[in-house]
């Protein structure tokens, strides 16, 4: 099997003004097509710190896919340290001159100097076109390994990306057929999971079970190789339904699928309808749910009622209550959800309170407890939970929790 490492350059990723999203995107395509990445680097604005990641890089993996320091200013120095690397010097090439200038010229746009070392390559390498840009990307082959670097704008490398080098990374890996099938967990941890799947993720099977998590949701990635796709394929299905038997109603979906489309979808289908009423998610489970074009079949109400006043006012839920057992209490996201599905005359509501942070918790109700309570016609179901990870991972967790609990209410 092949495998990859992606350097990434600049130093505004070094010293936290711009988050890294080009090595998941990479690692995401990549992974599509069989080919696992094993090593990343995050590299400042220096050539002999770039040098020294494309040795490391190529040492572990048989392609290198590198993105950033491409531009025309004297900080862009990813094409010396490919040269470096290469023990070539950078060379004119007069057609990728011709192309800047034309590219200002069309634009009654002056092309500095600086633009000019954009025409510059290193010997012995070959560019790939931008056609979103001005700065072209690099690539090389030494010995029996691919090199890409790419500039750092994500839309420019997504785009070279897919029209230039996904089609010679599948040539390159050509020898072997690739099956990748994708499953959606929620409702226990990595760990959990891991146990009951026993030795399915560990390393060097075939099929590769790799596991991700971001905010509660895991997505398992089932990577089948064969010599042909028909075995492949066979392969793939039979570890998803080994998996889908141990993991039972953990498994919600497949590929991108997220919560909101699979309660979504069933919720349409069944000609079912819904209201949310949020306190401490502040509209983030109306948001998930109405993401989903067509949401208007299904989504009616969502109230946001993040005083005590407003969850007498807007949805009926008595003082005394409240003063009793606390905003944040089972009984007041019961009372929440309940009336919110009396007034929108819904099949389902969604109730949410709890305290989100940073402040405003106690001992006895610390910062991420939630309470989360989904009402229909077969009763009112209560969920007490304890979230970490700060404010904004709190209320995600919440709203893809309160999702869960609608999806197994539905039987999905």
């Amino acid at each position: 099997m092949k495998k990859a490492s992606v350097i990434s350059v600049g130093n505004e990723l070094l010293n936290g003004q711009t988050v890294d999203t080009n090595t998941t995107y990479l690692s995401s395509e990549l992974l599509s097509i069989g080919i696992p990445v094993v090593s990343s680097y995050t590299i400042g604005d220096d050539v002999d710190a770039i040098v020294r990641a494309f040795n490391l890089a190529v040492a572990d993996a048989d392609i290198v896919l590198v993105s950033g320091g491409l531009g025309p200013t004297d900080d862009d120095l990813t094409r010396q340290g490919f040269a470096g690397y290469l023990g070539s010097e950078l060379q004119l090439q007069t057609d990728l001159l011709d192309r800047l200038e034309n590219y200002f010229k069309k634009r009654n746009l002056q092309m500095s100097e600086k633009n000019k070392i954009q025409a510059y390559i290193p010997a012995g390498a070959k560019p790939i076109e931008n056609s979103l840009g001005t700065a072209p990307g690099i690539m090389a082959e030494v010995q029996g390994k691919l090199i890409f670097a790419f500039p750092g704008v994500p839309s420019e490398m997504k785009r070279m990306f897919a029209e230039s080098v996904f089609p010679e990374l599948q040539r390159f890996s050509g020898e072997q057929a690739v099956v990748v099938r994708k499953l959606r967990c929620f409702g226990a941890g990595e760990s959990t999971i891991a146990e009951l799947l026993g030795d399915a993720c560990q390393r060097g099977r075939n099929p590769l079970v790799n596991c991700t998590v971001e905010y509660s949701i895991i997505t398992l990635h089932i990577i089948a190789t064969s010599r042909d796709k028909d075995t492949a394929l066979q392969m793939a299905e039979k570890e998803e339904k080994k998996i889908r038997n141990a993991l039972g109603e953990l498994v919600y979906g497949t590929a991108e699928q997220s919560l909101a489309d699979v309660v979504g979808e069933k919720l349409a289908r069944q000609g079912k309808t819904i209201a949310v009423a949020e306190s401490c998610t502040g509209g983030t489970v109306a948001k998930l749910l109405t993401d989903i074009p067509g949401a208007s079949k299904y989504f009616t109400h969502g109230w946001i009622t993040y005083s005590n006043a407003a969850k007498t006012s807007e949805l009926g839920v008595a003082a005394d209550l409240i003063e009793k057992y606390g905003a944040v209490s089972e009984q007041v996201a019961q009372a929440m959800a309940c009336n919110a599905r009396k007034k929108a005359r819904t099949d389902f509501a969604i109730g949410i309170t709890g305290i989100a942070g940073p402040d405003g918790g106690t001992e006895q109700k610390p910062v991420g407890l939630v309470y989360i309570s989904v009402d229909s016609d077969n009763g009112c179901d209560t969920q007490r939970c304890l979230f970490s990870h700060g404010r904004r991972s709190i209320r995600l967790r919440a709203a893809q929790t309160s999702l869960n609990m609608l999806r197994l209410k539905l039987n999905i």
